[in-house]
């Protein structure tokens, strides 16, 4: 498979969706996207005609079928992803799939032994470790340049809430949103999350109530290695997509600030004025989006293990689930508690 085109099947044409394709079939070399699935048929059609996409299907096991898909990308709901992956897996498709895999631990396992079982290769869409900021943080870490970690700090916050219906299907906060910033925490830290403290409230908006969910949330972390951890979030920054990190040790510190239009500092009597950042998330991680593709590409045609697993995935969730039911019962959970 090394110097063939690889050829993707998309199962899901949404917004994560089209970026995929989009990357796919302009920005990564050696690579097709021979069919599409949706169960919507006019966003199908024109997502269709828009990338020059010859096969398109309402059911997605008709993409599995086809001979030439050496692989999957899945961007549907995740109530879909349990049964998209054991399927994809038996007909021998590696598989790329969107956060979270899902919000049961007994099926994310599941899914992980079918993965190893049928020798395919399953990369989870934590986008946010191929972000050139970001990545930078963890080369810098790993390679000693801070010394030994002590503490890390994530600040990430949305410029708006999601809408009801996304909020009620979502898993909550903490499987949704903070989950990316666990996965962060494991990446930057190379060490497991051993015990979660988590505080969190309804400030933003009553729908999140509503539907039993949170908007607002603090979250501290202690890791195998002794390092800590604080992550804080919020569903509504006014001023955009806020999205920081930093690590502390022993001989320094790195940090990273958020993304704005431009660098442009303007002065006048008032004080100092620049850009807010930017204020969507697509935005945001428009190269991290592509890199991660990348990676997983690469990984295949090499052969190579997914540099984001199935086992990563799992993590995430259970650190997520020991955040929720740190909310809960108001006090610390260990992750063995939980898995």
């Amino acid at each position: 498979m090394t110097q063939q085109k690889l050829r993707f099947g998309v199962l899901g044409v949404g917004r994560i969706g089209k970026i995929h394709i989009g990357n796919l079939v302009n920005r990564i070399p050696g690579t097709e996207v021979a069919a599409l699935s949706d169960v919507l048929p006019d966003e199908l059609a024109t997502v269709a005609a828009k990338f020059n996409v010859p096969a398109t299907f309402s059911d997605y096991q008709q993409v599995l079928k086809l001979p030439h898909v050496d692989a999957v990308v899945i961007c549907t709901p995740t109530n879909t992803h349990y049964q998209m992956i054991l399927d994809a897996a038996a007909a021998g498709k590696h598989v790329f799939c969107e956060k979270p895999i899902d919000l049961s631990i007994e099926r994310i396992t599941q899914i992980n032994a079918a993965v190893e079982r049928c020798g395919i290769q399953l990369m989870v869409g934590f986008n946010r470790r191929f972000d050139p900021n970001f990545l930078k943080v963890h080369d810098l870490v790993k390679g000693g340049a801070v010394g030994v970690p002590h503490i890390l700090r994530i600040t990430s916050r949305d410029p708006s809430p999601p809408p009801e219906h996304y909020i009620r299907a979502s898993g909550g906060l903490f499987l949704d949103m903070t989950i990316h910033d666990f996965d962060m925490a494991r990446y930057l830290m190379a060490s497991e999350v051993t015990e979660v403290y988590a505080r969190a409230q309804v400030l933003v908006d009553p729908v999140f109530q509503r539907a039993g969910d949170w908007d607002t949330a603090m979250v501290t972390l202690a890791f195998q290695n002794g390092a800590l951890g604080t992550i804080d979030n919020s569903r509504k920054a006014v001023y955009g997509y806020d999205q920081r990190v930093e690590v502390f040790g022993s001989e320094g510190m790195v940090t990273v600030k958020n993304n704005t239009p431009d660098n442009h500092v303007y002065l006048d009597r008032t004080g100092a004025h620049s850009s807010l950042p930017l204020n969507f998330f697509m935005d945001r991680y428009t190269e991290s989006y592509l890199n991660e593709m990348r990676a997983f590409v690469d990984s295949v045609r090499a052969s190579l293990p997914a540099p984001v697993t199935g086992q990563d995935g799992l993590m995430a969730v259970v650190i997520g689930l020991a955040a929720a039911e740190s909310v809960r019962a108001n006090r610390p959970v260990r992750v063995s508690e939980i898995y």
